[in-house]
């Protein structure tokens, strides 16, 4: 291995790398690859997906954006080290374009594993067309593209799919023991496939309704909701995701959960419409704002009005129809007079506390959400005429 000042620019490049490669065959219908590669020609067969949202909210992409720290403390490895080593393998993910020949070959060798030759297409540098994508090691690939090295193989392990949601599958997986945003894992999982961690799994209904109802031009939490690819959005999508899990599990939403013929995320879109279509009516004045300004819009409040959706739900919804608007603004309006979203103090059981003193901890969360139950249950039980004395009273 030598190192350059530079690498030069290659003015002619093969329309196609043939590489030896083993082909190891995991279950009935997988099939990995695993071969060698200078790391600089990685460019050549591979690009790098970044998480994004085109102009009609689809998302594309799953890759992070690169740290430039962690790629310049590889490449400084890189160029002072006299013996550098990057052991691990980085994964890419082929179109249908790369193809696998294997050898005629008598030899002894294991039944899921054979040699052959992968055939991959090479594009120029400045076609985004590539027939891979990186799905895991895009800091080591930049740190060896931008090392004043001459070539640098490594190994790569691959594996071919024409589908974006295996990709991100994969993706997922690969990263999931890692250091990974959990915002980032969050806002994937809707347009993932294949077999996932439990813990991912669970998660995978609630992070669709959030992806629906954040970017439905018709939803009234609208590009609210923060993620990364919406990273001006007020609230938190861990509290949105709490919030959705919570109803999923035992509340409004439970019904339409569809554990055999899947979910009906229509009925549960439409139910989180009109939910928040009367909250905004009835908290006009605490709606849309930072959480600084609005404990409305603030974990423990998207949360405890989450337990409140349920409890108004129950007692309008059957199984012909859905809960509208009006009856949910109806409920809302119940407890309004003592809700103190942006100012004043909460009059809590075990003391009183200013409104902008609750926090996103269990213990605020439960107090909110005992609080705003029992008002909503005193105040739909009394009378009428019973209600306009307390507020006049008030």
């Amino acid at each position: 291995m030598t190192r350059a000042q530079a690498t030069p620019a290659k003015t002619r490049r093969r329309q196609t790398l043939r590489l030896p490669a083993l082909e190891i065959r995991q279950g009935p219908n997988r099939r990995i690859y695993t071969f060698a590669i200078d790391g600089k020609r990685v460019s050549d067969i591979a690009a790098v997906a970044r998480i994004r949202r085109d102009e009609q909210t689809r998302l594309h992409g799953y890759q992070r954006p690169e740290s430039l720290a962690h790629v310049a403390a590889i490449r400084r490895y890189l160029d002072t080290d006299p013996s550098p080593l990057l052991p691990n393998a980085i994964v890419i993910a082929f179109d249908e374009r790369v193809r696998f020949h294997a050898d005629k070959t008598a030899d002894e060798r294991p039944a899921f594993v054979r040699s052959g030759t992968l055939v991959i297409p090479v594009v120029a540098d400045d076609c985004p067309d590539k027939p891979g994508f990186i799905v895991d090691g895009q800091q080591r690939s930049a740190a060896i593209r931008d090392a004043q090295l001459e070539e640098f193989p490594i190994c790569v392990t691959a594996f071919i799919t024409d589908t974006h949601a295996d990709q991100r599958s994969q993706f997922i997986l690969v990263n999931s023991t890692k250091a990974l945003s959990k915002g980032l894992i969050h806002e994937l999982l809707p347009e993932a496939s294949g077999a996932l961690p439990v813990p991912l799994m669970v998660r995978q209904v609630p992070a669709t309704l959030v992806e629906r109802v954040n970017f439905s031009k018709t939803s009234p939490l609208h590009r609210m909701i923060q993620t990364p690819t919406n990273p001006n959005g007020i609230i938190k999508d861990n509290s949105m995701l709490r919030m959705l899990e919570n109803s999923l599990s035992d509340g409004a939403l439970y019904p339409y959960r569809g554990d055999n013929a899947g979910p009906n995320y229509g009925c549960m879109i439409a139910m989180l419409d009109t939910f928040w279509t009367a909250v905004a009516e009835v908290f006009p004045d605490a709606w849309n704002k930072p959480p600084r300004r609005s404990r409305l819009m603030h974990g423990a409040g998207i949360i405890s009005m989450g337990y409140l959706m349920d409890a108004i739900a129950h007692q309008h919804v059957t199984a012909d129809e859905v809960v509208e608007v009006s009856e949910f603004a109806a409920g809302l309006k119940a407890i309004a007079d003592d809700c103190h979203w942006t100012d004043g103090v909460w009059p809590f059981d075990d003391g009183d506390r200013a409104w902008n003193d609750l926090q996103n901890t269990t213990r605020d969360i439960q107090r909110l959400t005992d609080y705003l139950l029992a008002r909503y249950r005193r105040n739909t039980q009394a009378s009428p005429a019973a209600r306009r004395g307390r507020r006049r009273s008030s």
